[in-house]
């Protein structure tokens, strides 16, 4: 089955966003010229080993997608994204490393790119940032220039324009509990397109 066909079809009973109790952004904009702004920008930036799993639903006009996501980062520029059904099978599994990346199907069928945002919308007709997403998925600004903290100096939201698109993110949660406090809650949108992720815990080495 073509990824695509699979991703159209993906019920969503099956892997339906639940609710958690989420840590809610305080009210208040801290702002980045602040030794506590570079404190966590510093402590975020040493993060190179993690990893992190939850729910993933891409929403567009004619396009709805939800998905199991696992993330797992192996150094700054090495990761692998994997997009899993409701039984935990794996239907696409993305690595990247310098000078190297893999984009395997659900039939075991690899592809060979120097671009995975290029080669994952040509697979599956999904426009995903994976390049900022990288930064973004723990709370870092990334390329960005615009963005907003929250009072406790946490990221709040993000506009970044690429390539003639403006991505916007927007952080809905964090998660306390990780020393430093990590996402657990965040929608990216470009134009009618909306990205939401959920991540149910963290792991951090």
């Amino acid at each position: 089955m073509k990824i695509s066909s699979f991703l159209r079809l993906l019920p969503l009973s099956g892997v339906l966003l639940t609710a958690c109790t989420v840590t809610q952004p305080p009210a208040g904009t801290g702002s980045e010229d602040t030794p506590q702004w570079h404190a966590r920008e510093q402590q975020l930036q040493k993060l190179e080993h993690y990893q992190t799993r939850g729910s993933f639903a891409y929403l567009a006009n004619d396009k709805k997608v939800y998905a199991r996501f696992f993330w797992q980062q192996y150094s700054s520029d090495n990761y692998k994204l994997l997009l899993l059904n409701p039984l935990g099978t794996t239907e696409l599994e993305l690595f990247v490393e310098p000078n190297m990346i893999q984009l395997t199907d659900s039939d075991g069928k690899k592809y060979l790119s120097n671009d995975p945002e290029t080669l994952i919308y040509q697979l599956t007709d999904m426009n995903i940032p994976l390049d900022n997403l990288k930064s973004w998925i723990i709370g870092l600004p990334g390329d960005a220039n615009n963005f907003q903290l929250d009072a406790n100096y946490l990221l709040k939201s993000v506009s970044d324009r690429k390539s003639g698109e403006v991505w916007r993110v927007n952080y809905q949660g964090y998660d306390t509990s990780t020393i430093p406090a990590l996402p657990n809650r965040l929608e990216l949108t470009q134009g009618k397109n909306r990205i939401k992720l959920k991540m149910d815990n963290w792991t951090i080495q």
